[in-house]
């Protein structure tokens, strides 16, 4: 058996089996079983109704549902990143997620959680003051500069997204010469560049929906196996997004099954995490892929 140390994201061999395991809180979790991020939001304005929590009895009501239906780990976002969202403030932002936080370590102190944020001061706030475990940037850097080099320092998971533009005008006709080349390219330098910086842990998404249309979209489902040449895991997040309800000419409410359909593509593509709003069908999607894949 070997471990190779070069970023805590591990290949451990054991027989004819790869595990791979990322750094959470001081603890081995293993990528090789799909993991289910279960979203909660403390926002008024999230493009799904089902997923706005703001009073504390919602927010812990969300947080319980995400571990009992099987989630692995809570991501806890107060910056509604939908197209054209409202921009708040840091102050804002920073009030949402205390508030959240708070709550979640008195009731629920062993919980996962990642935080869904741009904001550098209030990765570092989340992480010293609340031991969140895991950054989520919807950005990878590109909305505060100082993103990266925080997030290095903190020593914890990074998930750096791919976007094109910003929430406010991302969705106002993206373009690209080659969209699975250009986000390639993207992660090339994001990912070198958390590498010179000493990161350990880093996870990227391809970021379906943001500064991209519905043909952007599955050219990028289609090829998703393309994003195992980093020896990175991979986040999918397509729960119940236009890409979805767009394509079957319904809504965000109706797009479960949908969603379900692409998690499972998800899964037998390469993704290590799913983050959804539904959890119960998506670790029933992990555990059926499990028994197909891992199992046989």
């Amino acid at each position: 058996m070997y471990v190779h140390l070069q970023h805590h994201y591990a290949s451990i061999e054991m027989g004819n089996k790869i595990a791979k395991y990322i750094n959470v809180n001081g603890n081995l979790m293993d990528l090789e079983h799909p993991r289910v991020m279960g979203i909660l939001n403390v926002t008024p304005d999230s493009f799904y109704a089902g997923s706005r929590k703001q009073s504390e009895e919602d927010i812990l009501q969300r947080a319980r549902q995400i571990i009992e239906e099987g989630g692995d780990i809570i991501d806890i976002g107060a910056y509604s990143s939908r197209p054209d969202a409202k921009h708040i403030s840091t102050e804002e932002e920073t009030s949402r997620l205390r508030k959240a936080l708070t709550l979640l370590n008195r009731e629920m102190p062993e919980v996962v959680i990642s935080v869904d944020t741009f904001r550098s001061d209030i990765a570092k706030m989340c992480v010293e003051e609340y031991g969140v475990a895991i950054v989520n940037d919807i950005s990878a850097g590109n909305m505060d500069k100082n993103m990266m080099p925080t997030v290095a320092k903190l020593g914890v998971p990074y998930v750096m997204t791919h976007i094109k533009g910003t929430p406010q005008d991302m969705q106002k006709k993206p373009e690209y010469d080659n969209v699975l080349k250009d986000v390639m390219y993207y992660f090339s330098e994001k990912v070198q560049k958390m590498r010179d910086l000493g990161a350990k842990d880093i996870i990227i998404d391809p970021g379906f929906g943001f500064g991209k249309t519905v043909e952007h979209n599955y050219i990028l489902m289609n090829k998703l196996e393309e994003f195992r040449i980093f020896d990175l895991p991979i986040l999918v997040g397509i729960s119940r997004k236009s890409m979805i309800y767009r394509l079957l000419s319904n809504t965000p409410e109706d797009a479960l099954n949908g969603t379900t359909v692409l998690n499972t593509i998800s899964l037998m593509k390469g993704a290590n995490i799913l983050r959804v709003h539904d959890v119960k069908e998506a670790c029933e999607a992990v555990k059926i892929y499990c028994k197909l894949i891992i199992n046989s």
